[in-house]
């Protein structure tokens, strides 16, 4: 049994892809023996463990399992389970978290890489629709962040446009940097209700219309967040209910992962086969901060990836629910 609260602390230490390869290792042995769903996964690929020896080689679960299995590597009570939101009568994925303070370090850890010290922020959080149901991941890290900046000003904004429209005026003569984080929806709603020209503010949409708005593609939504807050370009967050740690894009939707997460890109017809840099393909997602579930999963979103390491998303599979690999695991 690996020491699992080394491997934890290890995890955000890592510098180059060597360190990266031999966590990635360690964690993969760890939860092919250990997480009953990935093990009973890859035993019915075929796939001899023994013979991994690159995180390249490392076979991904679906995503999708976690809305019909209980993914966690080992036996524990889990301090919070946090849920996907979902489509009326879907089902919806969970992911039962062991230790919070291991997701509040990844993010807070992640915040910090791409943006430096969360003292000097002032954050805003509009997300109406994960603020209206339990279970969110993503109102959990708002609220952490939140609360890290040690700023009175920075909070929550349910649906009061008029509020955050004062508040960023307000905030335009402040000293500290101000960060205005919302579900795209609620961001073009405030756009549109709100014209607050604020060209240091740095806007950084989480995705989704939540079937609120009509799907708009991106060039079109940052135009129009830029136009209403005179900004040169929209910030974006890459993460999701299954995930501990997130990307992040500072425009043009190219997203950069921290050093412990990697995005490789996999052959829509042949799953098991990687493609190249700029090559599109499916995602899939190593995020060793899952050690406790899984770190390694194919997800349903369509992307590439460049040759510095950044990546693109392109869309989703038309049809996202998995066919026959529930089969797989009895």
């Amino acid at each position: 049994m690996p020491n699992l609260s080394k491997i934890e602390n290890d995890i955000f230490l890592i510098e180059n892809d060597n360190d990266f390869n031999e966590l990635a290792l360690e964690i993969f042995y760890y939860q092919a023996e250990n997480n009953n769903v990935y093990k009973s996964f890859i035993k019915h690929l075929g796939i001899n463990i023994s013979a991994i020896t690159s995180f390249r080689q490392i076979p991904f679960l679906p995503v999708e399992f976690f809305k019909t299995h209980k993914i966690v590597s080992g036996r524990f009570a889990p301090q919070v389970v946090f849920t996907s939101s979902g489509t009326t009568g879907s089902a919806v994925s969970r992911h039962h978290v062991k230790n919070q303070e291991l997701y509040a370090k990844s993010f807070f850890k992640g915040f910090e890489y791409f943006f430096g010290n969360i003292t000097e922020y002032v954050i805003l959080a509009l997300l109406p629709s994960y603020l209206e149901r339990e279970g969110s991941s993503l109102v959990y890290m708002a609220d952490k962040l939140i609360r890290g900046t040690r700023d009175e000003r920075s909070g929550f904004y349910l649906h009061d446009y008029d509020r955050l429209s004062e508040t960023l005026m307000k905030l335009k003569l402040s000293e500290k940097r101000v960060l205005l984080l919302g579900v795209t929806y609620a961001l073009l709603d405030m756009a549109e209700r709100f014209n607050v020209p604020f060209p240091e503010l740095t806007v950084m949409e989480t995705g989704g219309m939540k079937g609120k708005r009509k799907e708009m593609v991106r060039e079109e939504l940052h135009n129009k967040l830029i136009q209403a807050f005179g900004i040169k370009k929209v910030f974006s967050e890459y993460g999701m209910t299954e995930l501990l740690s997130q990307a992040y894009s500072k425009g043009e939707g190219i997203f950069y992962t921290p050093p412990w997460m990697k995005i490789l890109v996999r052959d829509i017809n042949d799953p098991l086969t990687l493609l190249p840099a700029g090559k599109s393909g499916g995602i899939n997602i190593i995020d060793l901060a899952n050690i406790h579930s899984c770190s390694f999963i194919a997800v349903q979103d369509l992307g590439k990836v460049h040759v510095d390491g950044g990546f693109e998303i392109l869309g989703r599979f038309d049809n996202s629910d998995i066919r026959g690999c529930n089969l797989m695991i009895q």
